[in-house]
């Protein structure tokens, strides 16, 4: 961190105290993409701790071979995985109507689930359907609830809670409809992995985070725009999101687990720099 840095952050946090702002007790965590592919899983994973990072999101892993290396090096660096992001559920939905695809796509939920305690993590993050011209959206709904519940029994025994995301697969695209979603389960195994870039082309992550409430099981952190009739995400604390609205609203439902930041990859000195703005959000500035 560089002196101009250093005096920003430490201007801000001056700010935030003027201002009342109160620091949100929330880990940070960072998606394992943004470090990149260079180096060992170690030398990597002490990056994120350079940076100013308690913790990690994985992806899912079939090697057990790189599951152990993985888990060595969050024990060696102290960066505890939190949770897994299953990567089986965009080209093999829940929702399919092909057996085979549904099939490919649990296979991978019992990985992630299993990963998810072998790490030490409680979460695995699930896009549980996909809308398409050939899924109707009833359809979706009932036969992605239907693989789930078989997946609960895993999920209880691994202890891992499967966290349902909002992403732009035409599905639960409202707070309402994802609190039903997971209500219907009846199930401490099931509940909200909250985006809050993802929902912001047709809502507010703070009506969001106000509607699930207890029911959110993790966030995902991300700035989002729009400009020029152009939908994009952008760098942190540089898009729509009103930040200070989100603070107030996680202040406002207890929210105490983990964010974890999903931006593009960089060196040492960007994942400072994405850090600091991350702190800012926390701070309420």
């Amino acid at each position: 961190m560089n002196r101009r840095t250093f005096l920003g952050a430490s201007m801000a946090s001056a700010a935030a105290f003027a201002q009342g702002g109160k620091r949100l007790p929330i880990k940070k965590a960072l998606y394992i993409s943004m470090l990149g592919k260079d180096g060992s899983y170690e030398e990597r994973f002490q990056r994120a701790r350079d940076a100013g990072f308690d913790e990690i999101e994985c992806a899912t892993v079939e090697s057990q071979s790189e599951a152990e290396e993985i888990k060595k090096a969050a024990e060696k660096t102290k960066l505890r995985i939190h949770s897994v992001m299953n990567q089986a559920h965009w080209k093999f939905p829940l929702s399919s109507s092909d057996a085979s695809v549904v099939d490919q796509s649990m296979k991978g939920m019992e990985t992630s689930l299993r990963n998810a305690n072998f790490w030490g993590a409680d979460t695995v993050l699930l896009v549980p359907a996909v809308v398409n011209p050939e899924t109707s959206y009833r359809d979706a709904w009932t036969r992605s609830q239907a693989q789930i519940r078989k997946l609960l029994p895993l999920a209880e025994k691994m202890k891992v809670v499967i966290g349902i995301e909002e992403v732009w697969n035409k599905f639960l695209l409202s707070p309402l409809e994802m609190a039903r979603y997971v209500d219907e389960f009846k199930s401490p195994w099931v509940k909200a992995y909250v985006d809050v870039g993802n929902m912001v082309f047709y809502g507010y992550p703070q009506d969001w985070i106000r509607t699930l409430d207890k029911r959110i099981a993790k966030l995902h952190i991300k700035d989002f725009q729009f400009k020029d009739r152009k939908a994009e995400f952008v760098a942190l604390r540089e898009g729509d999101i009103d930040w200070k609205a989100v603070h107030k609203a996680l202040a406002d439902v207890g929210y105490k687990g983990t964010a974890t930041l999903e931006l593009g990859s960089g060196d040492l000195s960007y994942l400072k720099e994405v850090s600091r703005r991350f702190d800012m959000i926390l701070d309420g500035v």
